[in-house]
């Protein structure tokens, strides 16, 4: 069996803070187009992905793959796959 490496990609991503509509970390983007996003009444954020509804729980970093789309991803996942640029 053959060994690949991930290729450096650069991301967007923010910290979901519990909040959708008045959070201080929500991209700009992220406001002005929100259906994509719904948060329940229990607190957790809906994220319409390509492969279906995902869930992202306050703390979850929201990232913005290279094609454009939104998906969760949990704070220690994302602290081993991704580094600041």
């Amino acid at each position: 069996m053959a060994k690949y490496r991930k290729k450096p990609v650069v991301i967007d991503a923010w910290e979901f803070d519990g909040r959708l509509e008045f959070s201080k970390t929500l991209p700009g983007e992220i406001k002005k187009n929100i259906h994509g996003f719904r948060l329940t009444q229990d607190g957790y954020l809906r994220v319409q992905t390509i492969e279906g509804e995902m869930l992202a729980s306050m703390g979850d970093m929201i990232i913005k793959s290279v094609q454009g789309e939104y998906y969760p991803c949990k704070p220690d996942i994302f602290k081993q796959t991704y580094e600041e640029a």
